[in-house]
């Protein structure tokens, strides 16, 4: 399977749509571990934010935005807490995103992470990923 056209140019978009979502985010003000990313993860540190991991992935996962925390190199917070967050883009590539999703996506992360107390913030956001995941349905599913 690995070795068919279609799957190729599968992993060619899952990681053109990384080094985009990487590069947006980056324009939102997070830092990227490592400047960017060469596969399907990114890993972002939010100690310029004053944001650990923990309130980070549980603001975006109240918003419908799922995400990870995760530590970042010589991390000082604790596995249970992290100083980051790890995204991915295989799951959305498959369901068709692109440029202008992962655009949309980097938005609605930086918007969450910049408010994340604020529910009016989080039922909007979760309208807007309701919306593109409904524009771009799961694949084989009715």
């Amino acid at each position: 399977e690995a070795m068919q056209p279609e799957f190729i140019a599968y992993q060619k978009s899952v990681l053109e749509n990384a080094c985009i979502l990487a590069s947006e985010l980056q324009q939102h003000g997070l830092r990227v571990v490592s400047g960017g990313t060469d596969n399907h993860l990114i890993l972002v540190d939010l100690s310029s934010i004053g944001m650990n991991g923990k309130d980070a992935e549980e603001a975006l996962e109240a918003s419908g935005i799922l995400v990870n925390r995760n530590t970042i190199p010589f991390d000082p917070k604790p596995p249970r807490i992290t100083s980051g967050i790890r995204l991915g883009t295989a799951a959305v590539t498959t369901r068709g995103f692109g440029v202008d999703e992962m655009n949309r996506i980097a938005s609605l992360i930086s918007l969450v992470l910049s408010s994340p107390s604020d529910e009016h913030v989080k039922e909007q956001t979760r309208q807007e990923v309701k919306e593109m995941c409904q524009q771009f349905p799961i694949p084989g599913r009715a």
